[in-house]
């Protein structure tokens, strides 16, 4: 699939709240300095769609683009926030768990891991919590050009067999960098699976 258009259709606090025309949604959500805007704005084709920071955690809102005039592309609030206060943490958490639990439209949820290092503890609990609730999602290894081929590659191994050790079947995973484009193709090919 290529994304020939691109637009953003808005921004809300609540599913209930998000744009009203209903269609398919796919969403990406990561902790709070995964590179998770420059990887919507590689897949996109524009740099300046969603807004990368050198400050993690600039996301505050759930952020849906219309794709193609057929799909959203929903960007959410990173999860292991940046340096906010406690009562700003709880509320995004609640806003973050309020649309992934509430969006009849969500088709699947994209859960973006740092390649560069082991998977936190703050991503599988993320990724346990989708699981109790019967979530789809797949996961997306980000910063790929930070590491070499074969660094890379036996990073995401590491990373699967600590997965395995709570999961029986594992998710889709694909390997990105926002640098080089790569995983691109991969990526929106899945997404067409479901449009």
């Amino acid at each position: 699939m290529r994304i020939t258009e691109a637009k953003f259709a808005g921004s809300s606090v609540r599913a209930a709240s998000k744009p009203s025309r209903k269609l398919p949604e796919f969403a990406f959500i990561g902790r709070s300095n995964v590179g998770k805007s420059s990887l919507i704005n590689m897949l996109c084709g524009n740099s300046r769609l969603a807004k990368t920071s050198s400050t993690p955690g600039k996301t505050k809102l759930i952020n849906h683009f219309i794709i193609n005039d057929r799909w959203y592309l929903v960007d959410l609030p990173g999860y292991g926030f940046a340096k906010i206060s406690k009562k700003e943490r709880e509320e995004l958490r609640m806003m973050i768990n309020d649309y992934i639990q509430n969006s009849d439209e969500m088709v699947l949820l994209f859960v973006l891991v740092d390649s560069r290092h082991d998977i936190q503890k703050i991503d599988l609990e993320f990724i346990t919590g989708l699981g109790e609730n019967g979530i789809p999602f797949a996961i997306i290894f980000t910063k790929g050009d930070k590491l070499g081929p074969n660094a890379l590659k036996a990073q995401i191994e590491r990373d699967k067999a600590i997965l395995s050790e709570q999961w029986e079947e594992l998710p889709p995973m694909f390997a990105s960098s926002a640098e080089t484009g790569a995983g691109k193709e991969e990526i929106l090919d899945f997404i067409g699976q479901y449009i």
